[in-house]
């Protein structure tokens, strides 16, 4: 068996990393949508397969890997994105795990907390993302990527992140000029431009519809 194959939730969710990578990189895949009730309701035969129980699935031929991170990870060492170095390996690495720690307080804000915690979130969201800009500012004063001359798996996993806080929150990077200029450059890449634009990416809510 070839090619690749994305099994997750008909959303973006964390999903859409893996896919902005992909798209990027030039690589096709075939989707294979889990509905929620099946999921939930113990009618998918996939989550007793699942290693944690959990989707994403990845697979590359006849290889599955879980665990959206592991998951860009494998893509990063694949695509020769993860690093031209031990010190980039890490810093990467280290990016990646603050853009996972800020998904997870996004991700509980938007799944459960959304009307009664948006304010405090948006009184602490531009703490977080000054880290990101302090971070890109480092390399190149900040007109690349987030570390090393070329894009890294990270710089997808950022990108995603950025986007769904602007698509709720349309104004939180006003101040992260950097950060607003990384979008734009990063988004701007030809293949991943196209992917972006799709109709399939439109189509593809951001959480579960309720």
């Amino acid at each position: 068996m070839t090619g690749y194959v994305i099994t997750y939730f008909p959303l973006r969710g964390r999903a859409e990393p893996i896919r902005i990578l992909l798209a990027d990189q030039g690589a096709s895949w075939k989707e294979e949508a889990v509905q929620f009730p099946d999921w939930f309701g113990g009618k998918s035969p996939l989550k007793k397969e699942a290693a944690f129980g959990q989707l994403p699935r990845f697979q590359d031929g006849s290889f599955v890997l879980y665990q959206s991170n592991s998951i860009l990870r494998y893509l990063g060492r694949k695509y020769d994105i993860a690093g031209s170095s031990n010190e980039e390996s890490a810093l990467i690495d280290m990016v990646n795990d603050g853009v996972e720690d800020l998904r997870m307080k996004c991700g509980r804000l938007l799944m459960h907390e959304f009307e009664t915690g948006k304010e405090k979130y948006l009184t602490e969201l531009p703490n977080h993302l000054s880290a990101f800009e302090k971070i890109l500012s480092k390399n190149c004063n900040g007109t690349k990527f987030v570390v090393g001359d070329k894009i890294s798996y990270a710089d997808y996993n950022l990108l995603d992140v950025l986007q769904f806080h602007l698509e709720f929150f349309p104004t939180c990077l006003s101040s992260s000029s950097l950060l607003s200029a990384y979008i734009d450059r990063i988004a701007s890449r030809p293949k991943l431009s196209e992917y972006l634009k799709s109709e399939e990416r439109k189509n593809r809510p951001i959480r579960p519809k309720k």
